[in-house]
């Protein structure tokens, strides 16, 4: 069979987290996907680890294709994004951040869902169970989907920015637990931008650029993804999918310098090419 979906992954200086996430690939009811691991990290031998060896040969006797690239040198987050883009080949694209834990039917929900609403992007935002026990009632609005996803403008700093506030710490997994979904039921709901887990319609993803705009940023840079998907929903429309079935790692970031951030950088010039109305 050939995959529907292909797995993009950027990796730097995380063997260990990348191979707790493939193996949580692994046990996905989406079957087969392909695997394609973009790594740039400092040590160039990182990917022939014996942990991440096993996994990656439980995948492939799993039927899942697994590919890997040393791509160097590093030139920001953006850049990154736009050469896994440029290596996809099936008709959705999964960008996966490599500390990431996911529920076995997760990738399968997500094509469901994107194939049912016929939208740009969804995705699952990740739950931070340290703080399960931070209850935080002001940062739990949702705002559901009640027909079919449709096209959206969301600028920075607008009022519909402030959805991001759902994905933080664990307030959408008390939501999520709130709503006593049963199992194999998903919503689908508004947001400004999800981190971590998104699902593109690959051709949509491109017709608005995908992350062509990194030459217009400095090496250090972040919200790459949020622009992305802001340029992808003012054109097709996106949504989250809840219950998330996405757990975080909590791990240190590796993008430490946060001080030019895309969205607010370039928003008037995703507005200037077509891809957004202001």
């Amino acid at each position: 069979m050939t995959p529907r979906v292909d797995i993009l992954i950027p990796t730097c200086n995380r063997p260990y987290a990348l191979a707790i996430t493939l193996t949580s690939l692994a046990a996905q009811t989406e079957r087969p996907m392909r695997v394609y691991i973009s790594d740039q990290s400092e040590r160039d031998d990182v990917l022939q680890l014996p942990e991440l060896r096993a996994v990656v040969r439980l995948m492939e006797a799993s039927g899942h294709r697994v590919e890997s690239h040393r791509h160097q040198p590093r030139r920001g987050m953006a850049e990154q994004r736009a050469f896994l883009l440029s290596n996809a080949e099936a008709p959705y694209c999964l960008f996966l951040d490599d500390d990431v834990l996911l529920e076995p039917d997760l990738v399968e929900r997500l094509m469901e869902g994107i194939r049912s609403q016929q939208c740009g992007f969804i995705g699952s935002a990740l739950h931070g169970l340290s703080h399960v026990d931070d209850v935080r009632p002001h940062q739990e609005g949702i705002e559901f989907w009640e027909s079919e996803v449709t096209p959206e403008q969301v600028a920075p700093g607008s009022p519909a920015w402030s959805r991001h506030h759902l994905h933080s710490a664990a307030n959408l997994y008390h939501v999520q637990q709130k709503l006593g979904l049963n199992d194999g039921e998903s919503r689908y709901y508004r947001v400004a931008w999800i981190g971590g887990c998104v699902l593109f319609d690959t051709e949509k993803l491109r017709s608005v650029g995908g992350f062509d705009f990194w030459e217009q940023l400095p090496p250090q840079h972040s919200g790459e993804d949020v622009l992305a998907q802001l340029r992808v929903m003012a054109r097709y429309g996106g949504c989250g999918i809840i219950p998330s079935g996405a757990y975080h790692m909590e791990l240190p970031t590796t993008v430490t310098e946060r001080t030019v951030d895309a969205p607010h950088v370039l928003w008037h010039s995703a507005v200037e090419a077509g891809y957004a109305a202001w």
